[in-house]
């Protein structure tokens, strides 16, 4: 392994389809020349987790299948995009999804970026709808065209390895011998590698259709 590049523990999360998005903020500002691109990659999600689970890379599918519907062909643009998370951000796992979604797309919650003059705003284009829970649901617009698309995400329709429920203690409590160590962080990343590449082949796992009648907060 070169130096200064990091090692992990699975070949399978190099053949995750990397994202890829144009960023006019990164021209304007001269870290990139006009045109170039930028290319997210799932262990980019996990350096910013410090982990790799369902939530993690459900994360990073949702937001590629999001822009996918957004963009189709096209090259999407990262910070012309608006994220709306459908609950608080303590609910589930839509804290560090948000996270996720917020690095790719841009996307910032009020810690973001405030712009120049009018251009290139990133603060609350990520907002938490907290009246209007609803499970794991996330709506993204382009900004450019409105154009909006919902995502819905079911990691519930992967089954469970019974074993995780018999290991999980055991590692949490340092009680569990190697075997077990090993056996528990496979079986965890098993299902991590079937959301990232068998999800064509699990229906419902995640749900996208385009819609026209979301009003996201209003934010001050």
């Amino acid at each position: 392994m070169p130096e200064g590049q990091s090692k992990w523990s699975h070949d399978f999360y190099d053949k995750v389809e990397p994202i890829l998005l144009k960023d006019p903020l990164a021209y304007f500002l001269g870290s990139m020349e006009e045109g170039d691109i930028f290319v997210f990659k799932y262990p980019d999600a996990i350096k910013l987790a410090g982990h790799s689970c369902s939530a993690i890379s459900g994360a990073y599918k949702i937001t590629a299948k999001a822009l996918n519907a957004l963009y189709g062909s096209e090259i999407p643009v990262r910070g012309d995009i608006k994220v709306a998370v459908m609950g608080k951000p303590t609910d589930m796992a839509y804290g560090p999804i948000s996270q996720v979604i917020s690095f790719i797309t841009g996307a910032a919650p009020v810690t973001g970026f405030a712009g120049l003059g009018r251009r290139f705003r990133r603060r609350n284009y990520l907002v938490f709808d907290e009246e209007n829970f609803k499970y794991n649901t996330f709506i993204f617009q382009r900004i450019d065209n409105k154009k909006m698309v919902q995502v819905i995400y079911n990691p519930d329709l992967i089954p469970e390895d019974p074993r995780l429920g018999e290991l999980a203690p055991l590692v949490l409590s340092g009680q569990a011998a190697a075997e077990e160590i090993k056996e528990f962080r496979m079986s965890w990343q098993e299902k991590v590698r079937k959301v990232l590449l068998e999800d064509e082949n699990i229906k419902g796992l995640f749900e996208i259709r385009e819609i026209t009648d979301y009003k996201f907060p209003e934010v001050q």
